[in-house]
């Protein structure tokens, strides 16, 4: 099978990445990453029992789904085993065990019985849009909830100049003080402006008859969280 092309991007971007991941993702967001988060976990089912959360990384997430739902079986899925072998490590000194852990392409990756919501943080953005919502539909149980975060491209005339600075200035002194994060801090940006996930998403969504679809700009503009039902 021909690898998609975003799947590649993110083995490029991330690979060596895995010990620092933790640190970054909250230092180089200047702290909004736990804010999205609690975002989205405010948007998951009370009563959710069967949790299922893609590009689960080192786990930031799948750890606080798991503490929030104690009574919930957690799965995380992630591309990358050098990020799965973090997420172990930290399950074991986190004492969860309503976490299990699947090593995959989310597109691919099938878990049986039904799942009552699907999450991710900072998948949409390398996913082949169409097959991961068909796959997320075989998935979920009539009325199971789709939870979906990702950075997104701001256009404001304002926060648009603003964010390239930031940008700039993360090129410089974050690719020295990290250099294994150079090639994310030069090529994300203008990847991100290239791939206008978004509307792909709602697109995808809507072709596949979920309901209650709503897109909520996080930031001023520089993420996104989507939601959706399946019929």
């Amino acid at each position: 099978m021909e690898t998609y092309p975003g799947t590649a991007i993110a083995h490029r971007f991330f690979e060596g990445t895995g010990g620092s991941y933790g640190l970054i993702v909250n230092v180089c967001t200047l702290g909004f990453d736990a804010w999205w988060k609690r975002r989205i976990l405010r948007e998951i089912p009370s009563d959710a029992a069967r949790i299922l959360d893609q590009a689960c990384g080192t786990g930031i997430l799948t750890f606080q789904i798991a503490k929030r739902f104690p009574e919930s079986q957690i799965t995380g899925v992630e591309l990358r085993d050098e990020y799965l072998d973090v997420a172990k490590v930290r399950r074991i000194a986190l004492k969860l065990d309503n976490v299990d852990w699947l090593l995959g392409r989310a597109e691919e990756v099938y878990v049986d019985g039904p799942v009552d919501c699907i999450t991710s943080s900072y998948l949409a953005k390398y996913a082949e849009l169409n097959s991961l919502i068909r796959h997320a539909k075989d998935m979920l149980k009539p009325g199971g909830k789709l939870v979906m975060h990702d950075f997104a491209y701001p256009r404001g005339a304002v926060f648009n100049p603003l964010w390239k600075f930031y940008v700039e200035i993360l090129r410089v002194v974050g690719s020295r003080l990290f250099p294994e994060w150079k090639t994310v801090f030069h090529e994300l940006p203008a990847f991100l402006e290239q791939r206008q996930w978004l509307p792909e998403l709602l697109s995808a969504l809507e072709k596949n008859k979920f309901t209650d679809i709503t897109a909520e700009p996080l930031t001023w503009g520089a993420a996104a969280l989507v939601t959706a039902t399946r019929p």
